[in-house]
């Protein structure tokens, strides 16, 4: 069994109410190529870094879905009907029935027991090795959440990341990073009182070659700034921003030589 898979960040997806809109505005921002996925059962976009090395998918939302526009995440398992008992067992839920796709793989949308959402997936083919980010790929994943410490200990037992290093936001309270195996992959934290009436969620970072052009092309295309762009300890500069159909995400540059 391919324990390297779990708790692997896999894929990202960004379900919207006006896909050519979107495929756009991305492509610019993040630098991403597109093209359309043969053989899904609905119309899918698969965005591109380079080396045309496929990072994340684009779809309209289904009719119906009462929420606006957002991005998710993919996380991998070997054992998918382990890890989603394991999740209901621990108080998460399921979202969306389980998804099979033969070339694809079996997935399905869970929630954490706080309601942050996010995808269980074991795909049909061998992962990739494991590297360090690459321009246009996601960098960092940030959850918000209304019980920090019971967070921590949910994905600690489903995926094995371990709480590293500690931020204190002061008003805010702590930002806890977190590690699978050596490498950090982002952090956690309770959400601001601004932002009570948002449900806990996931934000994506994907990774930039500079977060002022960045900036630039987010409201030249129709996007809005949210926060920043901020330095953040180490250097690193970060921004969230919301798309032209209310999509949230986030841009991240690594400091600057």
């Amino acid at each position: 069994m391919n324990q390297t898979l779990l708790g692997r960040p896999i894929w990202y997806e960004l379900m919207t109410t006006d896909t050519a809109a979107a495929e756009t505005f991305y492509k610019d921002v993040v630098g991403w190529t597109a093209a359309p996925f043969p053989g899904a059962p609905m119309p899918y976009t698969v965005f591109k870094r380079g080396g045309d090395v496929g990072v994340a998918g684009l779809m309209q939302r289904p009719d119906g879905m009462p929420f606006p526009p957002f991005w998710s995440m993919y996380v991998g398992t070997p054992d998918f009907e382990h890890t989603t008992g394991h999740i209901k067992r621990l108080g998460g839920r399921e979202l969306s029935p389980v998804i099979d796709l033969p070339e694809v793989g079996r997935m399905q949308m869970m929630t954490d027991p706080q309601g942050a959402a996010f995808y269980i997936m074991k795909p049909a083919s061998p992962d990739r090795p494991e590297a360090p980010p690459e321009l246009g790929e996601g960098s960092w994943l940030e959850l918000m959440t209304t019980d920090l410490p019971a967070a921590i200990n949910f994905y600690k037992e489903v995926f094995d990341w371990q709480p590293s290093e500690a931020m204190d936001m002061g008003e805010m309270g702590s930002y806890q990073m977190f590690n699978r195996g050596n490498t950090m992959l982002g952090g956690m934290m309770n959400k601001p009182k601004e932002l009570a009436e948002v449900p806990p969620n996931w934000g994506i970072y994907f990774l930039v070659p500079d977060i002022n052009v960045g900036v630039d092309k987010i409201t030249a295309r129709g996007g809005k700034i949210l926060n920043g762009p901020m330095e953040v300890p180490g250097g690193d500069w970060v921004v969230t921003a919301m798309d032209p159909q209310g999509a949230a995400f986030s841009l991240h540059a690594r400091k600057k030589a």
